[in-house]
């Protein structure tokens, strides 16, 4: 099985701990990106991951690399060249303080990509799967281009295409991102989103659910998968269900929808140590599950268990294995010490 992800790999700098930004004298740095993190994850369970993306050639891109390298990821397809990585700073967030992202990757080496410096025939050769976010094509206009001739290629070769929604309203507007989105769903074959990616990007509502109070109607989100599949034609839809108690305490589950029935996880009760990476872990769990031929409902308890797990991790890449994620899908959520 052979996986390709597309996107921005950048350096991450956060202040330790819990310190604010304004109070912070020191930043820790470690490298993170959506589909970055989803190569990550695959090559941990022991799937054949490439991430695709540009980085320039000096020390900070090759050190950007080496982080993919140390997990297994095939980094042999990432075009070298461009100025600067892309920066994101991350203040994490306690109790009823809320994280904080601030992005610095205007100019970055993948943000002035051209489509034309991508042999995509050759990058699909062989591959049985490919994912990208809504992060990537966000990123600009040539982008946007680039993502789309991506997917035309994949489809061209038979492989099936997963996508992550992941609406970040400090790179575009919500117009913005319908438009595009709109134009790269026709290639989708399995669709991921929160509970709030839907509304915010196609304006499809899951009934009596206030994400801010922490009220979720789980049951609303079958119509909402119904509505995006019978609007695309998505083989699945997959939806991330999260329980806001605080910065520290959420409760997560997830949900898959076939077309024909929807599938719900059990819920976790979480404490949380990094957050920033979940919704990828919960794609890499679920790619893995369908290469896999898990059926739906073991698909989903993987994808969540997955996640859950990563929520218990420092930076952006989930560092399990497929025997624990087994082993929390399955019922032991103990924590007790394993000797």
């Amino acid at each position: 099985m052979k996986v390709i992800t597309l996107g921005e790999l950048m350096l991450r700098l956060a202040p330790e701990g819990y310190t604010r930004f304004v109070q912070a004298e020191k930043y820790g740095a470690t490298y993170g990106g959506g589909e970055a993190n989803v190569a990550v994850s695959l090559a941990n369970y022991g799937v054949d991951a490439a991430f695709v993306s540009k980085l320039p050639s000096h020390e900070i891109g090759q050190a950007a690399v080496n982080s993919l390298r140390k997990f297994g990821v095939d980094t042999s397809k990432i075009v070298r060249g461009g100025a600067r990585v892309g920066i994101y700073y991350l203040e994490k967030g306690a109790s009823q303080r809320a994280s904080k992202v601030i992005y610095d990757r205007a100019g970055s080496a993948f943000a002035l990509s051209k489509t034309e410096e991508y042999d995509w025939n050759a990058i699909f050769e062989g591959v049985d799967w490919f994912h990208f976010t809504g992060i990537t094509p966000a990123l600009g206009a040539n982008v946007a281009e680039l993502t789309e001739e991506a997917c035309k290629a994949a489809k061209a070769k038979g492989v099936k295409i997963s996508c992550d929604l992941n609406y970040r309203n400090k790179l575009w507007t919500k117009a913005e991102a319908r438009e595009t989105m709109t134009k790269l769903m026709k290639y989708v074959d399995v669709r991921i989103s929160n509970e709030e990616d839907a509304h915010d990007v196609f304006g499809i509502t899951a009934e009596d659910t206030d994400v801010t109070s922490g009220k979720l109607n789980k049951a609303a989100y079958e119509s909402v998968a119904r509505q995006l599949k019978d609007k695309f034609g998505f083989q699945y839809v997959a939806i991330t269900l999260r329980t806001s108690l605080s910065a520290n305490d959420n409760k997560w589950a997830g949900m898959l929808y076939d077309g024909e029935k929807a599938y719900f996880s059990k819920e976790y009760l979480m404490h949380i140590v990094d957050r920033v990476g979940g919704g990828d872990s919960f794609g890499g769990g679920l790619i893995y599950a369908l290469l896999n031929g898990y059926d739906c409902q073991n698909a989903i308890e993987f994808a969540v268990a997955a996640s859950c797990l990563k929520h218990s991790i420092e930076g952006d890449y989930n560092m399990v294995s497929v025997d624990e994620v087994k082993k929390l899908a399955g019922g032991d959520a103990s924590g007790r010490v394993q000797r």
